[in-house]
């Protein structure tokens, strides 16, 4: 299976504060899904992830999808294939940007 890799070229930041304020609010039940915890610079143009689209941007150093899928599992309370589904259609547009590649 290939694995994913960020592409170098792409600058980004973890928004601290943002990532402290969605993981709150997911514990407490709440929804975090409009929360940019993380910045991605690209020419020129800038691109706001949110905690999940964030983990998965972090986690594209050199795993397989489903090593990713798995690792995400034992972060977030959600359903595997509904994971699997969000996991493939983010990896799949980050392709489509060049953001990431598969090796």
């Amino acid at each position: 299976m290939k694995r994913i890799v960020r592409n170098p070229d792409i600058l980004w930041r973890e928004e601290d504060d943002a990532a402290a304020e969605a993981a709150a609010l997911l514990e407490q039940g709440g929804e975090a899904g409009e929360i940019g915890t993380a910045i991605l610079f690209a020419d020129g143009t800038m691109v706001t992830l949110n905690l999940l689209g964030t983990e998965i941007w972090k986690r594209c150093d050199g795993l397989t999808e489903e090593e990713l899928v798995t690792a995400l599992l034992e972060e977030f309370d959600v359903e595997a294939d509904v994971l699997r589904h969000d996991v493939a259609n983010f990896l799949q547009e980050l392709a489509e940007k060049r953001y990431i590649s598969y090796v």
